[in-house]
């Protein structure tokens, strides 16, 4: 990750800046200790810095060719590419984004279809630099180095695991792989899934629990990323057994036991990271001298600074990944508090500027999105359009969870850094597993054994933190407390909020999948998860395609959208990497279906 420990970072970075920048045709084609030779680096001081040189592209930036399209966030590849939200700002800025809302228009050509996989096998072949220095490394006593081992076989999975996610068919660059041996292929996925598997059961055996420094990953966030490998993969009678661990007994690597915060919004606040409910994050942090050159490889949150409000809110700059109206509206309520299931897309639209609807919402949905007239934090009611680039395309609403306080300014974002710096970069991890999300795996789990009443308890513990705590909601007319995410004076809240709990009576058999799927989007809102669900879940299609034909009428982007299943269940692999991969006339990678 990006830091863990201030008393070795410098120093162990010094040697990672050198050793892993030398690329050369393709992604598995890299030396993988650049210029120097390995036995330089073969001691404590020369692995660990290789580790965190590993550790920095959890957070999808710092590699040759990267940019905000390849953040941890996943807010292009999850989140636009979803129906949670449109890509936002001018058309014509990152006009190759308009693909990925349209899915119509997705080519292997795309020129930002493959800023993910350069960045993410970048952090593969770290992971490998790692294990081979290690190999010829004497000095480090056996405890130690297994753990090192097992940190990196963790990221390697990890990284291996966003590919599977977004691409599908890839390549598992092991420390096998090296510029003397490239003579691997993409034909055998069964064989990705065994090698990604491995690396994960090698870290949950080897990895300690605790850690002296939080950054590092511990036991239990490995078995939470092999659980969602076995989620991926569709394997939840193994899933199941690891997720209920986890719920009972599992802690964050400074021992804290994995819990759901009383205040949902905490998860997203800069002052309160690394948290009882961060399973594992990116971290993130400012002030530490990472952007004065503006190198595209900060600290802080650099895959997230273009999605700020436009104009003069928090940020300086650019109205992209703007909250969808389809997503505004799945925070309606029934009466009793519950989702609105089959029908959260008829009648008056949340967004609706003229006739707005004006029954109950989840309260989520203010700590998920700014709406006009309601509190952006301490910046004072959120104005509306005036916050939005082109409200054509990019509906009414503004991303909220990436976002710091007005107060929290210097503190959490980067003073004296260059360019954006000031306003854009953050000190806000990124969540990429939180404990809300394990719970709601188990959930599913259950409904795939059967149990429906478990998975209704889990569903539940997820509502019942909001539900009881309306004193974290967002309220008018009162002060906003950074530290804590609250607001001061609970008097009047700031819409017609209502949550409930699900009862034998709502939580059926037959619609429990339904309702743990639907709890997932919006509990995970914005939270670049929500099409890799859908493709995961088999619904990416009807459910995308109903979602287009909604919009149609109202955004000029999505007039020609259209998803193909099971083509668009991935993202096309980049031509130029299969170009340079086969360029002897060997075929090694070969393009996913339907490209």
């Amino acid at each position: 990750m990006k830091k863990i420990q201030y008393k070795f970072l410098i120093s162990a970075l010094l040697l990672v800046i050198v050793v892993v920048a030398a690329c050369k045709k393709s992604f598995l084609d890299k030396p993988p200790l650049g210029t120097l030779n390995p036995q330089i680096m073969a001691s404590e001081a020369g692995v660990q810095g290789l580790l965190i040189g590993a550790y920095s592209l959890v957070d999808g930036e710092g590699a040759n060719g990267d940019g905000q399209i390849s953040a941890a966030s996943n807010w292009a590849q999850g989140g636009v590419a979803s129906d949670d939200a449109y890509k936002g700002s001018d058309p014509t800025d990152f006009s190759s984004l308009q693909a990925f809302e349209q899915w119509s228009t997705m080519t292997p050509t795309n020129a930002d279809v493959g800023r993910k996989w350069l960045v993410m096998y970048a952090g593969a072949q770290r992971c490998n630099d790692v294990l081979r220095t290690l190999a010829i490394t004497t000095t480090i006593p056996a405890t130690e180095a297994t753990q090192i081992t097992a940190q990196a076989r963790f990221l390697r999975g990890f990284f291996h695991l966003e590919l599977k996610e977004v691409y599908g068919n890839i390549i598992y660059a092991d420390e096998s792989v090296s510029p003397e041996n490239t003579d691997v292929s993409n034909a055998d996925q069964a064989t990705v899934w065994t090698k990604l598997e491995d690396d994960l059961k090698f870290a949950v055996a080897n990895l300690p629990e605790t850690w002296p420094e939080i950054g590092r990953v511990n036991s239990w966030a490995a078995k939470a990323m092999l659980a969602k490998a076995y989620m991926f993969e569709g394997k939840y009678t193994d899933a199941y057994p690891l997720l209920k661990d986890i719920i009972a007994n599992g802690k964050t690597s400074n021992g804290t036991h994995y819990a759901l915060l009383p205040n949902f919004y905490s998860n997203f606040n800069p002052a309160q990271k690394n948290s009882a409910e961060s399973v594992f994050a990116a971290q993130t942090s400012v002030h530490d001298g990472s952007s004065t050159t503006w190198n595209g490889q900060p600290n802080g949150n650099y895959g997230d600074i273009l999605n700020f409000p436009y104009n003069s809110g928090p940020g300086a700059c650019c109205g992209f990944y703007n909250p969808s109206q389809d997503l505004g509206n799945a925070f309606k309520v029934d009466a009793n508090g519950l989702p609105l299931l089959d029908s959260w897309y008829t009648g008056n639209s949340v967004s609706d500027p003229t006739t707005p609807y004006t029954g109950p919402l989840d309260p989520r949905i203010d700590w998920t999105m700014g709406r006009k007239g309601i509190p952006y934090l301490d910046w004072g009611p959120h104005p509306g359009d005036d916050w939005i680039r082109n409200p054509v395309n990019d509906g009414h609403f503004s991303p909220k969870k990436n976002v710091y306080a007005a107060s929290q300014k210097d503190q959490y974002t980067d003073v004296g850094s260059a360019y954006w710096g000031p306003t854009e970069l953050v000190a806000n991890n990124v969540n990429i597993i939180r404990f809300s999300e394990v719970i709601l795996w188990a959930a599913e789990c259950a409904v795939k054994a059967g149990e429906i009443s478990n998975a209704m308890d889990y569903v539940n513990m997820v509502r019942a933190r909001v539900m009881d705590h309306p004193e974290t909601w967002v309220y008018k007319n009162s002060d906003y407390d950074a530290a804590t995410a609250m607001y001061k004076t609970t008097t009047t809240p700031a819409d017609d909020y209502k949550i409930g709990l699900y009862t034998p009576a709502t939580f059926t058999a037959a619609n429990a999948m339904e309702a743990v799927q639907f709890e997932t989007r919006i509990e995970l809102a914005m939270e670049g998860h929500r099409f890799f669900d859908l493709v995961r879940w088999g619904i990416a299609e009807p459910v995308l395609n109903a979602y287009y034909a909604r919009e149609k009428a109202i955004r000029p982007l999505k007039v020609n959208a259209h998803f193909t299943a099971p083509k668009n269940n991935y993202f096309p692999i980049p031509q130029g990497e299969i170009d340079n991969m086969n360029s002897d006339g060997k075929v090694r990678l070969t393009q996913n279906p339907g490209y």
